[in-house]
């Protein structure tokens, strides 16, 4: 007995880092696991002076948790990295991590290296990364109904919210959908005053300085600054001599004529990412010209790109008529809308942009609403790109069983890290029928048997009936990318976790050596 109760002593010692880090991580799940699916809940944060947020979005409850242990703070680093590459999948991404690591330290404790449990994972991660990209099902076009099934999936439900954001991605069209710098998402705002809509331009988030002007602008010619709207400075100290006072009323009287110049060349809208001399402000509203000040360079990026202006320096504004016109923009309309504080332009002659507003009674319900659109509108970008899959787990248990099936012809201690893999690509599933209330090990079982039967990787588990469906033939479809990221981050994160043997703090660098 004594011999027994040495070996397991030296075990836990020799495993106890792994153990604890593993602790850590199956704790930071627990945290959202339970959001999991359509029947998932959701999760109350509390703030230290008593705000309170409910929500069951994963990137929101991991960012707003108070966090301590480094191997926790890794995996919120995975909902992060799924967010800012994807926009969406950040609680199947987290629930995968932890997964991983749990399986992964159930080979190690059991006497496989890590070395080899680490690189059979990897391994078993690049083959699921290929069965997945395989039976990918491409968008035909923006038309697709899978689109508007992904959409409302991806939006809660929410049926108005997905309709706003299909109709804006086919606004917006498919090749602007398919550039890699182009964010869909960011196209989505919310406000508690809005009615909900897809605006075909862009919202300028500023005022007009002239805010008695009529406010609409029809035609327009745009000027663009990435200064002041001002004459070039002239310092104090020149003031005070004769030459210096001379230049400074030249400088004034060129700035004149570059504002009848403006007005000659049809400008109807003047933002600038600086401050306007109240000359200027006074020749515009005299003129009828809106001017928007201090915008920031977001939304100057916005307006150039939309239309079609170069964003120059005051100082062109001492060129020739052919030269300023030649940076000018142009829009069809422009017009400040009091309701929304919102300045909106669209029919540029740039770059097509849409925007999708999202009403709401309040601030809070505009802010979760605003959410819901920003996933619906990842999803829906994502599934453009990279197709579709069936999503409720389904698919990620066809996979773990192509896992298995490789697994029997592997011949090393690797393969203990690719049935790893297959082990966790079965959580998914597992957890959305716990959430749902089945028993998992009996549906689990009970999906495998179907799909292996029918050959079939879109069978699921209908979370209402508890019965085998097909997930493609009723719309429970997911974006294959999203799929495809949340694997590799969580894979990614894992293997870090599991390779840590020891933490060690580290000395202040301000503490003397």
């Amino acid at each position: 007995m004594s011999g027994v109760n040495t070996v397991h002593s030296e075990g836990e010692g020799r495993f106890s880092t792994l153990v604890n880090n593993a602790a850590a991580v199956r704790a930071i799940c627990s945290a959202v696991e339970g959001t999991l699916g359509p029947k998932g809940l959701d999760t109350m944060l509390v703030g230290s002076q008593g705000e309170v947020i409910i929500t069951n979005d994963g990137v929101t409850i991991l960012e707003k948790m108070d966090v301590n242990h480094p191997a926790a703070r890794l995996l919120i680093q995975v909902a992060k990295s799924q967010q800012r590459q994807i926009g969406d999948g950040t609680t199947t991404a987290t629930v995968l991590a932890g997964a991983l690591v749990q399986e992964g330290v159930a080979q190690v404790t059991r006497g496989v290296p890590v070395a080899k449990v680490v690189s059979g994972m990897l391994q078993g991660i690049e083959l699921a990364v290929s069965s997945l990209r395989v039976r990918s099902r491409v968008i035909t076009n923006l038309g697709d109904d899978a689109l508007k099934r992904i959409a409302i999936t991806a939006g809660r439900e929410q049926v108005d919210i997905a309709k706003l954001i299909v109709a804006a991605a086919e606004a917006v069209g498919e090749a602007k959908m398919r550039e890699d710098a182009y964010r869909f998402a960011d196209s989505v705002i919310a406000h508690e005053e809005a009615s909900s809509e897809v605006w075909p331009g862009i919202l300028l988030h500023q005022k007009p300085m002239n805010l008695h002007l009529e406010h609409e602008q029809r035609n327009a010619s745009i000027l663009v600054l990435h200064d002041a709207l001002e004459p070039e400075a002239v310092s104090e100290e020149s003031l005070v001599t004769e030459a210096g006072f001379q230049r400074y009323m030249q400088l004034r009287e060129q700035f004149r004529g570059s504002l009848t110049l403006l007005l000659e060349l049809g400008v109807g809208l003047i933002a600038s990412d600086r401050g306007v001399d109240p000359e200027a402000e006074q020749f515009c509203s005299d003129h009828g010209i809106l001017v928007l000040q201090r915008l920031s360079r977001r939304d100057l990026q916005l307006l150039s790109e939309h239309t079609g202006a170069r964003p120059v320096r005051r100082t062109a504004l001492r060129k020739s008529a052919s030269e300023l016109g030649a940076a000018l923009g142009y829009a069809g309309y422009a017009s400040y809308d009091e309701r929304l504080e919102l300045v909106r332009v669209c029919r540029g002659r740039g770059e097509q942009h849409v925007t999708v507003i999202v009403g709401a009674a309040t601030r809070e319900a505009a802010h979760e609403r605003s959410r819901i659109a920003k996933d619906a509108a990842s999803a829906v970008q994502a599934a453009v790109r990279g197709g579709y899959l069936p999503g409720g787990g389904a698919v990620e248990m066809a996979v773990a069983h192509d896992l298995e099936r490789h697994r029997e012809t592997m011949k090393g201690m690797e393969g203990f890290g690719v049935a790893a893999v297959a082990g966790a690509l079965r959580k998914p599933l597992s957890q959305i029928v716990v959430n749902a209330g089945y028993n998992p090990l009996e549906k689990v079982e009970e999906l495998k048997a179907a799909q292996i039967a029918a050959d079939n990787d879109s069978l699921g588990i209908d979370c209402d009936t508890g019965q085998v469906t097909d997930f493609i033939e009723d719309g429970v479809i997911d974006p294959a990318d999203v799929k495809i990221h949340a694997l590799q981050a969580a894979g990614e994160v894992a293997a870090a976790v599991l390779r840590i043997h020891t933490v060690i703090k580290m000395k202040n660098p301000f503490e003397e050596a």
